[in-house]
C-alpha cells in the first residue's frame, strides 16, 4: 500500500473515533441534566410529604382543633 492511502485512512480513523467520543460525552451530559432534575423532582415530593405528615400528626391536629375553639 501507498504511505498516502495509509496516512489518509488513519486519519478517518482518528476523526470517527473523535466525532464518537464527542457524541457520547453529548449524551452523559444530556443523562445528567435528566437525572438531575428527576432527582430535584422527588426531593421536592419528599419535602411535602415530610410536611404533609407532620401537619396530619395527632398531637398537631388536636392542638390545632383546641387552639379553633379557644378564639
Amino acid at each position: 500500500m501507498d504511505m498516502n492511502v495509509v496516512v489518509t485512512l488513519l486519519t478517518i480513523a482518528v476523526v470517527l473515533l473523535s466525532v464518537v467520543i464527542v457524541a457520547l460525552l453529548a449524551a452523559i451530559v444530556m443523562i445528567l441534566v435528566k437525572i438531575n432534575r428527576i432527582v430535584s423532582s422527588i426531593d421536592e415530593i419528599t419535602h411535602n410529604l415530610a410536611s404533609a405528615t407532620d401537619w396530619l400528626s395527632p398531637v398537631k391536629l388536636i392542638g390545632q382543633v383546641m387552639e379553633l375553639f379557644r378564639k
